[in-house]
């Protein structure tokens, strides 16, 4: 994408340089200039083509009942299925949503709950924008549906107020 955006930019420097032509040469370069018109029409169709080389699917992470009393971390998965055209390479990042990558919190009200989202089952890759201490995940177009699975976690004996706690992720795509 960013070659088409730099061919893009290479047309319009012609086209002003055209533009400088003394008028008495207007009339040969009409051609030409229409051609340069045309292939910028061209590479927009090109890269609004580019922008619809991936479909998303994504299933959140809904991590059901927490118990207060339990010892044990809470675990849950959500699903990114992305199926983008072969080899349209892709990254994709997570916001930090209303916490940090550190610890991301839900909240209900002015209640809130810890918990994390992971790029691996073993809990360690948190998933974030590849600043440090949080990673992106990668991959590249097959054709067909490729999951991405994201790892949830609520940390154990978080006494908190009853009630439904939420989060708002974002996920950037790159390709």
């Amino acid at each position: 994408m960013r070659t088409l955006i730099f061919v893009k930019s290479f047309i319009c420097q012609t086209c002003q340089s055209e533009r400088s032509i003394p008028e008495s040469t207007f009339a040969r370069t009409s051609k030409r200039n229409a051609l340069v018109i045309w292939f910028i029409i061209s590479i927009f169709a090109l890269i609004a083509q580019e922008a619809r080389a991936c479909i998303i699917n994504v299933t959140g992470v809904n991590f059901g009942s927490y118990d207060v009393f339990s010892n044990v971390a809470q675990h849950s998965a959500g699903n990114i299925n992305m199926n983008c055209a072969i080899d349209v390479a892709y990254t994709m990042a997570l916001s930090k949503g209303s916490g940090t990558y550190e610890q991301r919190v839900m909240s209900n009200g002015v209640h809130t709950l810890d918990y994390n989202l992971y790029a691996a089952a073993n809990r360690a890759i948190v998933w974030g924008d590849g600043t440090i201490g949080a990673a992106t995940v990668s991959g590249s177009g097959t054709g067909i549906g490729v999951n991405h699975v994201v790892y949830g976690h609520i940390p154990a004996l978080q006494n908190v107020y009853p009630g439904s706690y939420s989060d708002n992720i974002i996920l950037v795509l790159t390709f």
